[in-house]
């Protein structure tokens, strides 16, 4: 009886052995997938961080020259017409504005000669001052003695030249506000047209086969627009100041008018 309950007890020591052998092996297996997986994670964080570095460095390292070389051919008639916008805008801007000056003393002056029969003195000074209501002053004072319908039409014709030499070229600046989107649309069609003959060849549709197409498509685009924008901004801007100008033309010569009705009241 003794020697069978000592059997039994080696048999359950064994059982037990066994079981906490199975179960550490267990943990240690556990324990090993365990460090795996976290290994995997911090490889798989630190490829995500290495992968977004360097799209950060190549993005950080893309000019404004790399994103218009990949617009391809139709960047060229763009960058002309944005050459040609730029010249026009500043080259009226500071003609206007020099237009656009009022010297305060000039009518006072004119007024004083006229009053005193000082007629050359009135055309010198006119002579001297370069601006344009100066010229259409000079060209009423040369019609002094003639009616005064006659004297009215004169200076409105010199006015008219001087609204005509301030409006050069600024229907150029309109058109290409027109016609800069227009390139940049016809760039948008070439790459959807590149997208769809790549597809066609590679019978397959990929992020690689179609990125040079939506490169050029979205470059052209985005230039096109921003040249028309800033053209259409620029012609309604110089053509506010051109009637800034024209009114203060009017005035000056509807004051020189009264002027030489003056001696006759």
């Amino acid at each position: 009886m003794h020697k069978k309950i000592k059997l039994n007890d080696k048999f359950a020591s064994n059982t037990f052995f066994k079981k906490l052998s199975f179960t550490n092996k267990r943990i240690i297996t556990l324990n090993t997938m365990t460090n795996l997986l976290i290994l995997l994670q911090v490889t798989a964080q630190k490829a995500l961080a290495d992968t977004i570095a360097t799209a950060a460095i190549k993005e950080a390292k893309m000019t404004y020259w790399d994103l218009a070389s990949k617009g391809g051919w139709i960047m060229l008639p763009i960058a002309i017409l944005s050459v040609v916008a730029v010249y026009i805008f500043f080259d009226r801007f500071f003609i206007i504005r020099k237009a656009a000056r009022t010297d305060l003393d000039f009518m006072n002056k004119i007024r004083d000669y006229i009053h005193d029969a000082k007629i050359d003195s009135a055309l010198t000074l006119c002579q001297s001052t370069d601006m344009p209501v100066a010229r259409m002053v000079e060209k009423g004072i040369k019609r002094i003695g003639r009616p005064l319908k006659e004297i009215e039409e004169s200076i409105e014709i010199v006015g008219k030249f001087e609204v005509y030499k301030l409006e050069k070229n600024l229907t150029i600046l309109g058109v290409i506000a027109g016609i800069a989107p227009m390139f940049g649309f016809i760039g948008t069609i070439a790459g959807v047209i590149k997208i769809f003959y790549n597809i066609s060849l590679a019978d397959n549709i990929s992020i690689g086969l179609i990125a040079g197409g939506l490169y050029q498509k979205m470059i052209t685009s985005a230039f096109g627009l921003s040249v028309g924008i800033i053209a259409f901004i620029g012609y309604h801007w110089l053509n506010v100041m051109i009637e800034r100008v024209v009114h203060t033309l009017e005035s000056n010569a509807m004051n020189f008018i009264d002027l030489l009705q003056e001696p006759t009241k």
